[in-house]
C-alpha cells in the first residue's frame, strides 16, 4: 500500500540501535576469556529482556523488540566473529593482546597499567583497553626496557615498558 493511505499517527519511526565498540574493518575480533563470557552475559540478559518485555501499548512494544532484536543482532555477530586467545599461549616477555602492562610516559612521574583486552571488553575505568587503540598499537611487540616513540596530544612521548604481565 502506498504510504499516502497510511493515517499520520499509524507511522513508526525506525528505532535507532547503538552500534557496538568500533572493530577496524577487516580486524580480527579478538577476545580474551573474560571477554566471551561477557559477551554471553550480555546475550542472555538481553535474550532474558525480550521474553518479559511487559508494554502494553503495542506500538510501544514493537518499538522495544526491534531494538532488542536489532542489539542482539550486533551482539551474535560480534559472538560469532570472536577468536579467543589465551593469554598463556602469548611470548612471556613481549607485549600482545591480553598482557597486563605497566609503563611509563617520558613526561609523567608515575607509571601506569593497563590491560590489552578486546573490543567490547575495554573500559578505562577498570584499566582495560582495546588492542586497537593507539598505546596499546605502539607497545604491542616490544619488550621490558625497550623505549617506544609514542604522538600523544601532538606531542612526541617515549614510552618506556616497565613490565609484562599475563
Amino acid at each position: 500500500m502506498s504510504r499516502g493511505f497510511v493515517k499520520e499517527g499509524d507511522q513508526e519511526e525506525t528505532p535507532i540501535i547503538p552500534p557496538r565498540a568500533a572493530l577496524p574493518a577487516g580486524a580480527t575480533n579478538y577476545v580474551t576469556s573474560t571477554g566471551i563470557k561477557l559477551l554471553q552475559t550480555e546475550r542472555e540478559q538481553l535474550e532474558h529482556e525480550r521474553a518479559t518485555l511487559v508494554t502494553t501499548h503495542e506500538q510501544q512494544r514493537r518499538i522495544e523488540l526491534a531494538v532488542l532484536n536489532g542489539k542482539l543482532d550486533l551482539l551474535n555477530e560480534r559472538i560469532a566473529s570472536a577468536r579467543i586467545l589465551d593469554p598463556a599461549s602469548q611470548p612471556a616477555d613481549e607485549v600482545r593482546f591480553g598482557a597486563t602492562v605497566t609503563y611509563k610516559i617520558s613526561s609523567a612521574p608515575n607509571p601506569q597499567t593497563f590491560q590489552i583486552v578486546g573490543v567490547d571488553e575495554a573500559d578505562v575505568a577498570k584499566r582495560k583497553i582495546a588492542f586497537v587503540a593507539p598505546i596499546a598499537v605502539a607497545l604491542t611487540g616490544h619488550n621490558v626496557g625497550n623505549v617506544v616513540p609514542f604522538n600523544m596530544g601532538g606531542e612526541s612521548r617515549k614510552l618506556e615498558v616497565i613490565s609484562i604481565k599475563y
